[in-house]
């Protein structure tokens, strides 16, 4: 198995290599030169797998025996995913009226990042310890990645965590999962700015091949291919539980299923897509709030960001700049690294760009979208109560939105994703006029220390965050080579 860039400069990686690094160094981003394939036996095979089986053997496709021995992958995982909450690691809630939902946030930081980032911070580990290495993770978050790299990746030795949130659009417990951490390792920016915002310095310091190289930088954003890859399990064990499969022919026709993911990066819905491609028959939903390019790419072509990013009830998909859309643009296009450049090189350079409409088509062909207010979500969540006694958060709201707004065929099943547990967004809980037992971890986080630094905002502030962020990248370094601790 090797990777290629999406942008078509880059060929012949290893996943090592991958695992080790964020955008490609043409811009791009990592994927598979070839997708295996699920056929109808193996999807059978794994049925009634464990989670943490499944999720062993879907990074087996992709992560050669000779890099991670599949003895050594089976030990990564079972660690990775030992200390969620339920001993199913996830889990379906089946409702009323056909409403299933995917749990997917019973981790450490009550997230769907916790799943990818807790295994893909093992595979660091793996190697860091095995060559004896360091590495600095760069994360830029909209939310819920910051606090699941810190707590994945808190007092490892071989790694540096910097992450940087947008101050004042996060709730308090995704900003107390960061600011809180007071572990050597971890260093936490918040910025006077937008998530997209963040994404521009970021982007510059891994342009910078010598700083990449010389500091071993790295992205946990779902830019990292390890991260998509493990999402590609909650599309399929979502499949095996809700999709009737076991009633069809054994050498018959396997059925559909739709599965809605609330959008913002684009990471769930790449993964979705991925699997599609893989030979598992979804239907991909993508639901968006008022941040909604992905739903202006698909009904109309308009792939350009807004002026500005609104603040929602959803604040994790408040997000203009969806950048796993260029791993589906890929596929989409038959693996035309030319024109996924200069597609992406324009909306990079302009923030807009018009998809022509036989891309567009090709688009709407393989992903339906809708988008939801605030006051949908607030509709959502309270109807949700009202019938089952469920309490959704905003964004897995986005996305169930769907549910009672667009009724389906009894013959097709249908799977809604929850991201985040409800605990994360007080506010919106209380402001839909209901309530939700915070669970004793959550209430803990008040009680304790903090330390962060702030980057402001001032004319030439992209340039500004660059240089205050490769300082710190510098430091820290030199204090490592004395074999220092940096907090004193």
């Amino acid at each position: 198995m090797q990777y290629c860039s999406t942008r078509g400069g880059v060929r012949g990686w290893n996943f090592r290599d991958v695992l080790f690094s964020g955008y490609a160094p043409d811009g791009g981003m990592f994927m598979p030169e070839s997708l295996p394939t699920l056929s109808p036996d193996t999807l059978r095979g794994w049925r009634g797998l464990p989670y943490t089986k499944l999720v062993v053997e879907v990074a087996s496709l992709f992560v050669p025996t000779q890099l991670i021995p599949r003895e050594d992958l089976e030990v990564l995982v079972g660690e990775a995913l030992s200390g969620f909450s339920v001993p199913e690691v996830v889990r379906v809630a089946r409702l009323k009226d056909g409403l299933s939902v995917l749990e997917l946030f019973h981790g450490q930081t009550l997230a769907f990042k916790d799943l990818a980032m807790t295994c893909t911070v093992r595979f660091l580990n793996y190697f860091l310890q095995k060559e004896n290495h360091r590495a600095t993770v760069v994360v830029g978050t909209s939310g819920d990645t910051g606090g699941s790299a810190i707590q994945s990746a808190k007092g490892l030795s071989g790694l540096e965590v910097m992450v940087v949130y947008p101050r004042g659009r996060i709730t308090p417990v995704q900003e107390k999962h960061m600011i809180t951490c007071l572990e050597d390792n971890v260093h936490v920016f918040a910025a006077n700015g937008t998530s997209d915002d963040i994404d521009q310095p970021l982007r510059r310091l891994f342009a910078d091949q010598d700083l990449v190289k010389s500091y071993g930088l790295m992205s946990l954003n779902s830019v990292n291919w390890s991260r998509v890859m493990i999402q590609l399990a909650h599309f399929i064990y979502t499949y095996l539980e809700l999709s009737g499969m076991e009633q069809a022919e054994a050498d018959g026709e396997l059925p559909e299923l739709e599965v809605v993911v609330p959008t913002g990066g684009a990471g769930n819905i790449a993964a979705g897509y991925i699997v599609k491609q893989m030979g598992l028959p979804l239907k991909l939903v993508a639901m968006v709030n008022s941040n909604d390019i992905v739903h202006r790419a698909v009904t109309t072509g308009d792939f350009s960001m807004a002026a500005d990013v609104t603040q929602t009830l959803a604040p994790a998909i408040d997000i203009q700049d969806p950048y796993n859309m260029e791993r589906v643009f890929w596929l989409l296009l038959g693996r035309d690294g030319a024109s996924v450049k200069n597609m992406m090189e324009e909306f990079q350079q302009s923030h807009r760009h018009s998809l022509p409409e036989n891309h567009r088509k090709l688009l709407s062909q393989v992903l339906s979208t809708g988008t939801v207010t605030d006051e949908g979500i607030l509709e959502t969540m309270k109807r949700c109560w009202d019938e089952n006694q469920y309490v959704l958060c905003p964004h897995t709201a986005v996305a169930v939105w769907h549910h009672y707004h667009c009724p389906h065929s009894p013959r097709l099943n249908r799977c809604y994703i929850a991201t985040a547990s409800p605990a994360k967004f007080q506010a919106a809980v209380e402001k839909a006029g209901l309530t939700f037992d915070l669970p004793q971890a959550v209430l803990e986080l008040d009680k304790l220390a903090t330390r962060y630094e702030n980057l402001e905002r001032s004319v030439t502030w992209c340039k500004d965050w660059e240089d205050r962020l490769r300082e710190k990248i510098q430091s820290v370094s030199a204090v490592r080579k004395n074999r220092g601790t940096y907090y004193i």
